[in-house]
């Protein structure tokens, strides 16, 4: 068994299919550099991220493959699926071993798993626009915590800066502890310190707006005259709004 060594990035993972094909070299696995080789490796290698080759790769892919593809690939390493990065790796080589089309070869395994992983994490992108819950800070801030199974939040950024250019906003993803801040011109990348006021879900009160808490109310009291109690179906509920999504909606507290 060969395996590569890289430092788990998306870059990274360009500099491997670069010195894969540099040296002859295919690995049957790749692990994060540090890590300790499975019993019965007969060889490794460490791979050093280098701009000039990542620059080479992107390119490369650039020009086999449409847009479309490319975003296809960049859903599924956002996935962080046990294995999504060999899983690339092996449809990148493909991709440069044949001068052919190869992204609708689905008899091929690696290339159907790739299709179904990146429609689950635009579904999760999806999701996020749909079910994200913004609280307004008392200094005009508004705040919305996501808990995604997936990765997807750099998915949505575009989104919600265009649908919300007019307020200073930050969506937040507690599983990952990282997300996006946007101050009515730019939108950028921000990690917060342990903050139980932010990092809980639910902005504390000492933070929140005055009026905040009113336009809760007003919310879940819009929500409630509105379900028809007679065409409550639980399954479909779920089915379109699932129910890990409900601790961070407004309307379900």
């Amino acid at each position: 068994m060969t395996v590569f060594f890289y430092d788990k990035t998306f870059e990274g993972l360009l500099n491997a299919v670069f010195d894969a094909f540099s040296l002859g070299t295919f690995p049957e696995k790749l692990l994060k550099t540090g890590d300790v080789a499975p019993l019965f490796t007969d060889e490794t290698y460490t791979v050093v991220t280098v701009e000039e080759h990542t620059k080479r790769v992107r390119k490369a892919l650039e020009n086999k493959l449409d847009r479309q593809v490319r975003n296809m690939l960049m859903h599924v390493w956002l996935s962080e699926i046990e294995g999504s990065d060999e899983l690339l790796f092996r449809y990148i080589c493909k991709t440069f071993g044949t001068t052919r089309k190869i992204e609708y070869n689905f008899g091929d395994a690696d290339i159907l798993e790739v299709q179904n992983i990146a429609r689950k994490v635009a579904h999760e992108a999806l999701y996020i626009k749909q079910f994200v819950r913004f609280q307004k800070s008392a200094d005009n801030i508004f705040f919305a915590p996501i808990r995604p199974v997936y990765n997807a939040l750099p998915l949505t950024t575009d989104h919600f800066t265009d649908r919300f250019a007019d307020q200073q906003w930050i969506v937040y993803d507690l599983c990952r502890k990282y997300g996006y801040y946007y101050d009515l011109h730019t939108t950028c990348e921000i990690t917060f310190a342990a903050d139980d006021r932010l990092l809980s879900g639910k902005l504390d009160e000492s933070i929140m707006s005055k009026d905040e808490k009113l336009f809760q109310e007003l919310w879940k009291g819009y929500f409630k005259a509105m379900t028809i109690k007679e065409r409550i179906n639980p399954r479909l509920h779920r089915k379109n709004m699932p129910a890990r999504f409900w601790q961070d909606l407004t309307e379900k507290q």
